[in-house]
């Protein structure tokens, strides 16, 4: 647990992050508000047409009586929206990054930029970078697909279904929610997809630490739009701890506190 906690921590510190840096905060919004707007419309439209969709998919039920006609219905209809929301989380991220690509590029450097050393750049033009990101999303969200059918089948397991499967989900979500958002500052460092994914399956808590909560979050209205600078910026400091670089916290922890002599403390006094 102490690692899940770790992935939090960097959550926290990507939302204090754009917190001190305002212009970096209303800069992150755009991308997300345009995705928001979208997103709520598809949303809304299954909404209202759950209903009509199982109906037309169960014809063989017509002549069920009641109440099972009702139920079978009733629960594919809230499977139906579960896997919209459930695809809409993760989507939502992988489109709005590629949105907002040349603003997380920018975010991310910044992050780098107040962390310290070198500001790590890809050197490829931006229709470059934006059909890597494309080509990574789409492979992620295959996966997410594979998942997402496999989830949906395991629903209509008795009681499993309505506990395990929902816990399993999130954490599906969580991970390569994770994925989508440190690819920003580990695609600059060179790092490619299975490369990515062999880094965050060895972290494989703190990853959940990160995504879980943030899945969570992002089924409130706006909140994902409000938490997406953040947690672009919290990624970018996760991926630096992946890559093994320093961060500006790591630097202040090591270095060596002063004692009443005005000596450094651990350093011999003949070296001071």
């Amino acid at each position: 647990m102490r690692d899940f906690g770790a992935g939090f921590r960097y959550l926290l510190q990507g939302q204090k992050w754009v917190g001190t840096h305002g212009r970096w905060f209303g800069f992150g919004l755009l991308p997300g508000l345009v995705t928001f707007v979208l997103y709520v419309g598809a949303l809304v439209g299954l909404f209202y047409g759950a209903d009509d969709l199982t109906a037309w998919a169960t014809p063989f039920a017509d002549d069920w009586g009641s109440p099972w006609q009702g139920v079978f219905r009733g629960t594919l209809t809230f499977l139906v929206l579960a896997l919209g929301v459930f695809l809409a989380v993760i989507t939502f991220t992988a489109v709005t990054l590629l949105v907002g690509q040349p603003f997380y590029e920018s975010l991310s450097e910044a992050v780098d930029r107040s962390e310290g050393g070198e500001v790590p750049e890809s050197g490829l033009p931006l229709w470059r970078e934006l059909w890597i990101s494309a080509r990574d999303s789409l492979r992620v969200l295959l996966r997410v697909a594979l998942y997402g059918v496999l989830l949906f089948a395991a629903g209509f397991i008795p009681v499993a279904g309505q506990t395990v499967v929902p816990v399993i989900g999130f954490c599906v979500s969580g991970f390569f929610l994770t994925e989508e958002l440190t690819a920003v500052a580990l695609q600059r460092r060179g790092v490619e997809f299975k490369e990515r994914l062999g880094m965050l399956r060895g972290r494989r808590m703190a990853v959940l630490g990160f995504g879980v909560p943030l899945t969570l979050a992002f089924l409130v209205p706006f909140v994902a739009v409000l938490l997406m600078p953040g947690a672009v910026a919290g990624a970018t400091l996760m991926a630096r701890e992946l890559t093994g670089e320093a961060t500006a916290e790591d630097d202040d922890a090591a270095e060596p506190e002063a004692d009443g002599t005005g000596r450094t403390a651990g350093v011999p006094h003949h070296a001071a």
